[in-house]
């Protein structure tokens, strides 16, 4: 049986734009992350994900930023993407759309040549990771008001 969502490359404006509004529902609204730091200029050029329901009802999303973008999150390594920005509506946790955001997120990665993804993963969503085979790296640290932990996994 095949899962009752899909996920694509957010390509055209309505899917972008139901990419911010499932952040604006998890980041702003849930967990009070001011919208100001919600979004910012590497929107415009990041590899956007989005997890949509049968009925085109958006359930998930998440970036990859590579290149330019990317060399602040990654110690400047040309090879690495950054995974950011997941988050899954409260209704579709636990159905495995965040597994296939990351996933989906992985493969465009290697479609550009990366060879690693970094990401800065918020410390309560270790071991969701962990179990994608990430490893965390370095100390933890606050983003947003929020502990967050570096973790990385080569592809």
């Amino acid at each position: 049986m095949s899962a009752p969502y899909t996920v694509r490359i957010a390509e055209d404006p309505a899917d972008r734009e139901a990419c911010f509004a499932v952040r604006k529902e998890v980041f702003v609204a849930e967990q009070g992350v001011p919208e100001d730091l919600e979004y910012d200029a590497y929107d415009a050029g990041a590899v956007h994900v989005l997890a949509v329901r049968e009925d085109g009802v958006p359930l998930g999303t998440g970036r990859l930023l590579h290149g330019e973008a990317a060399a602040g999150q990654t110690g400047g390594d040309a090879l690495a993407g950054s995974l950011g920005r997941l988050a899954v509506v409260k209704e579709a946790r636990g159905l495995g759309v965040g597994v296939a955001l990351v996933r989906a997120i992985e493969d465009a990665a290697r479609a550009r040549g990366l060879t690693t993804v970094d990401l800065h993963a918020q410390t309560h969503a270790l071991g969701f990771y962990e179990r994608l085979g990430y490893e965390a790296y370095g100390p933890e640290y606050a983003e947003a008001g929020i502990p967050h932990q570096g973790m990385r996994r080569a592809l």
